[in-house]
């Protein structure tokens, strides 16, 4: 399978041609599909809809991978292994699968939109889906806005605790990626366990 065939151009993807963040990562799925044979199975009918790489706090760098939202729950069922073996790959980089969501603008008077607005196209459902998808497997347990007095807001997102040690050197990179793609602050926690 060529590289272009694991390149999967979704209608709100980029039309540019794959870069080079693209076609590495493309190139390191085939990879992984010829030289694992257990992942074999489950890597061949997957494609990416495209790849970018965020700066993260310290000098290091976070690839985002977005895949078709069709795709997803496949990505999911083998999501920790591969990233751990992409992550093995890019050494030094953090490895993150984002579903490529569309966003639809809210309908005003003049526009003459037919049909209803789904929840799943606003920007607020899109933001919190792009949160899930970032964290997962880990669960959301908690999310809590704080507004500064100056009117800026920081999101305080907390993390199940039963992962935190596989993911506490992760989240300088969540935060990145998730200002980058979404425009907000965000901060990921994991919750004190308080013993008595």
């Amino acid at each position: 399978m060529s590289v272009q065939h694991k390149i999967f151009r979704t209608a709100n993807a980029p039309t540019t041609p794959p870069d080079e963040t693209e076609t590495s990562v493309a190139q390191a799925l085939i990879d992984l599909e010829n030289n694992v044979p257990d992942l074999k199975s489950e890597l061949r009918p997957l494609q990416i809809s495209a790849a970018r790489e965020v700066d993260v706090r310290g000098g290091k760098k976070a690839i985002v991978i977005f895949v078709p939202v069709p795709q997803l729950k496949a990505f999911h069922k083998v999501q920790q292994r591969l990233t751990r073996e992409l992550e093995k790959k890019f050494s030094d980089r953090h490895v993150v699968f984002v579903a490529q969501r569309r966003m639809l603008r809210k309908p005003t008077r003049n526009s003459r939109v037919k049909q209803k607005r789904p929840r799943s196209r606003t920007l607020t459902n899109v933001h919190e889906k792009i949160l899930e998808d970032l964290v997962f497997p880990t669960e959301i347990v908690g999310k809590r806005t704080r507004v500064a007095t100056d009117g800026s807001k920081l999101l305080k997102v907390f993390l199940d605790s039963k992962d935190a040690t596989s993911l506490e050197y992760k989240l300088d990179s969540f935060s990145s990626v998730y200002r980058r793609l979404t425009g907000k602050d965000v901060v990921f926690e994991f919750p004190v366990q308080v013993q008595e």
